[in-house]
């Protein structure tokens, strides 16, 4: 749950003592004698933030060592101290890449101070680095339609506030671009947005996921782990198909909403955590309710604004925009030609339902900047079954969509098999029941019956 620092001297009482102070201060420390030992503990414990080394060592000494890290692209912050220390070395340092120089003895306050302000720094570059890396991949919120200007009003509306948002839509209409969007345009958008599959993960692990865990805390926790709920501290977090959590999980995450703190697995001690919630579902949650899958107070506790994202076909005035937006995008991306589609084509563009939303039509315009080898996309590009006239034999399915394809008929068999029990389908595929509930949402399997789901 601390920062992690790893310290580097060959003298073992100076490394016993440095690691006293800092474990006090609450922070974990890792211990190496050598500059080469150092690396090695460093590619092992990629996230360890600082780094403090002194100067002189045999073999590998502490400017080597800074330099070893930049070149394996360790981004921990570095501290040198060292008991023959010129402004010379100091600049050295200082230049390769060390945020301070610090004399022996060591002053602790100095230390401390430093260490802080290291650690710090550490931080912010983190959360630079992911708000630039968030702002060149978001795709942005593009459509006219009337239900998706509303779509755009509420956003504007609810993201400067620091309310819950509950977010509704089919898979594939956008859910996770408008939870984006909401960050980027509210006051923590300097803070890190960090997001969670609740179906992608198995309900074993994703309380470890969200809360995180001590070491030792079960079989297979051989360190420390900090939870999603700590890494978006003071900024966001992103819970996507909230409706697959499971009512153990959601009790302690309705608990953490409640008292504004988290007890990692296998911890006494409690954080306390300030993130603003997100949560996103394609199911509803009202249903999910009468039925006893999802709790009522969490609904009341996530729904303080609610958001619904259209699916396509209530907005088939938007595909228009869509498809040229991802044709342009494609273009500079991959620097290929620009294509145009014709009016003709466009037209059966739009009288398709996309059961798999805008996720759906950006694969297939992606498809076809592949293999339309013309400048132009007529009707006859279009592979059914968007374009109903295409024969079934000429459409050739990409290998990734043949694969996809294969995999949504075996599972649709392994539920016939089992009369739909969705626990004996996922045993009989070998996977687990998560997995197998996301990729029932993944290929929009209806159930036929509905027996011991």
């Amino acid at each position: 749950m601390s920062e992690k620092i790893l310290i580097v001297d060959d003298e073992s009482n100076i490394r016993l003592t440095l690691k006293t102070i800092l474990e006090e201060e609450g922070y974990t420390c890792f211990l190496a004698s050598s500059g080469k030992e150092a690396i090695d503990i460093l590619k092992k414990q990629p996230d360890i933030d600082l780094v403090i080394t002194d100067i002189w060592m045999e073999n590998i000494d502490g400017i080597e060592l800074i330099e070893l890290m930049k070149k394996n692209k360790i981004e921990a912050e570095i501290i040198v101290i060292s008991g023959h220390a010129t402004i010379e070395l100091a600049v050295k340092a200082t230049k390769k890449g060390a945020f301070d120089f610090l004399e022996k003895p060591l002053s602790f306050d100095k230390l401390l101070l430093a260490v802080k302000n290291a650690i710090d720094r550490k931080k912010l570059k983190e959360k630079n680095k992911w708000l630039l890396e968030e702002l060149s991949k978001n795709t942005p919120l593009i459509g006219e339609s009337p239900l998706f200007k509303k779509l755009l009003e509420d956003i504007e509306l609810a993201a400067p506030s620091d309310g819950r948002i509950l977010i509704y839509g089919e898979n594939g209409s956008g859910k996770e671009v408008v939870a984006k969007t909401i960050h980027l345009k509210s006051k923590r958008a300097h803070m890190p947005m960090i997001d969670i599959n609740c179906a992608a993960i198995p309900e074993n692990l994703i309380e470890s996921e969200l809360f995180g865990h001590k070491k030792g805390a079960f079989t297979g926790a051989t360190e420390n782990k900090k939870g999603k709920f700590l890494v978006a501290n003071g900024g966001t977090l992103f819970l996507d198909e909230i409706g697959d959590m499971s009512l153990q999980t959601q009790a302690k995450v309705l608990r953490a909403l409640q008292e504004n703190k988290i007890t990692p697995l296998g911890d006494v001690k409690s954080y306390p955590i300030d993130v603003r919630v997100i949560a996103a579902t394609n199911k509803n949650l009202q249903e999910e309710i009468e039925k006893g899958n999802f709790r009522q107070d969490l609904y009341y506790r996530l729904n303080v604004i609610e958001l619904y994202v259209p699916s396509l076909r209530e907005r088939i005035e938007d595909i228009p925009l869509l498809a040229n937006f991802f044709i342009e995008k494609f273009a500079a991306e991959k620097r290929v030609e620009k294509k145009e589609i014709t009016n003709e084509a466009m037209n059966i563009l739009m009288s398709y339902s996309w059961p798999g939303n805008v996720r759906e039509l950006q694969n297939l315009i992606e498809r076809l900047m592949i293999m339309v080898p013309d400048d132009k996309i007529l009707p006859k590009h279009i592979p059914y079954p968007v374009n109903k006239t295409t024969p079934k034999e000429e459409a050739l399915l990409s290998l990734k969509d043949a694969k996809e394809r294969f995999e949504k008929d075996y599972i649709e068999k392994a539920l016939k098999i089992t009369h739909w029990n969705v626990s004996q389908a996922a045993r009989l595929l070998g996977i687990e029941r998560s997995n197998l509930h996301k990729k029932i949402n993944k290929y929009q399997i209806e159930f036929k019956e509905r027996i011991n789901q």
